[in-house]
């Protein structure tokens, strides 16, 4: 596994960033987290809605400031990202958690969202949240070992209308 960190989404990466959106698009795969289906078309628009999102500027009713991060390697190629809530709603508690994360498709398999997740907790930590929950799908079952791999202690599971089982997992920090 290369050197990997978090980096706050910026100018220097737009190329390395739009060739991650790419990869993900052309994979046909839902983009998870959430945000990264934002087109990066105008990308310093789209760079001032993720930073608006983390002061909590401009949000959707309902909807709680998040802060997004990038995993960047040592050779700055975008690897993953992860969005963190900052509190949670009643359906954040049930269906998104605090944090969502994904590793692009070609990188998968290789450690990165185990480590994506650690590193996640700590800004988690920084924000002043100190039990994190983690969901995931019930049939996906390498984010399932990645959330307990990092101290997820199961919780009672919620059931979606059309049957989907999400499992809830908290972490303290």
């Amino acid at each position: 596994m290369r050197k990997i960190f978090l980096s706050r989404p910026i100018a220097d990466l737009k190329n390395e960033y739009i060739d991650f959106y790419q990869e993900w698009k052309e994979s046909g795969e839902d983009m998870v987290p959430w945000v990264i289906s934002k087109g990066p078309e105008d990308f310093e628009e789209m760079m001032n809605w993720l930073f608006d999102n983390e002061r909590g500027v401009n949000l959707p009713e309902g909807w709680v400031p998040d802060s997004t991060f990038w995993l960047v390697s040592e050779d700055n190629k975008i690897i993953g990202a992860v969005n963190i809530r900052h509190e949670l709603t009643g359906f954040l508690m049930n269906r998104g958690g605090h944090i969502g994360y994904g590793i692009r498709p070609s990188e998968r398999r290789k450690g990165y969202a185990t480590k994506l997740l650690s590193l996640s907790l700590k800004e988690a930590k920084k924000l002043g949240i100190d039990k994190v929950l983690v969901v995931c799908d019930e049939s996906n079952i390498a984010s399932e070992r990645t959330i307990i791999s990092n101290g997820g202690i199961s919780d009672n599971n919620f059931i979606e209308e059309n049957g989907n089982v999400i499992k809830r997992y908290w972490i303290n920090i």
